[in-house]
């Protein structure tokens, strides 16, 4: 059984590459401080390291 991952956008995608910024996309997120819960796959753990210096992660 998968766990969940709270994730949080605390840096802006102005300027960043096209790839990172469908990575934060494919996350759920929107805004500089939006946040959202997703399931704990490998699928979005790959999507979190490629852009992990622009969130902020939490276990829930």
């Amino acid at each position: 059984m998968a766990g969940k991952i709270k994730v949080t956008l605390v840096k802006s995608t102005i300027g960043r590459l096209a790839k990172h910024k469908a990575c934060v996309a494919g996350l759920g997120l929107r805004k500089t401080g939006s946040s959202s819960v997703v399931i704990d796959t490998p699928e979005n753990r790959g999507m979190i390291n490629h852009v992990s210096y622009l969130l902020k992660v939490e276990d829930v």
